[in-house]
């Protein structure tokens, strides 16, 4: 099992724009829905304000690194990221569980 750990904030001098994150974060949170591959997925909001606090977190599960790459190509992935770079940053941890 492969997981996949994503946080995400708003870019820095990004306004915080409410009806275009709220599209992208319930985009992120249905994701799962549209792609197979995916074993587990869970999107949650930061709750803690703090310097070093990012916005969100996902956390993803697959079978193995052929179902990660399979969803990180996915078409639908790609058209978030592509809507999602704009406005968020991000890193991730992938690693064996």
């Amino acid at each position: 099992m492969i997981k996949h750990i994503v946080m995400f904030r708003r870019k820095a001098g990004v306004a915080f724009q409410a009806g275009l994150e709220q599209g992208l974060v319930e985009r992120m949170r249905g994701l799962n829905k549209q792609v197979d591959c995916i074993r587990e997925w869970r999107l949650q909001a930061n709750e803690v304000d703090r310097p070093i606090s990012w916005h969100y977190v996902l956390e993803s599960s697959f079978d193995n690194v052929d179902a990660l790459n399979e969803y990180l190509f996915h078409p639908v992935h790609q058209a978030l990221i592509a809507d999602l770079k704009p406005y968020f940053e991000w890193g991730a941890v992938d690693y064996t569980a």
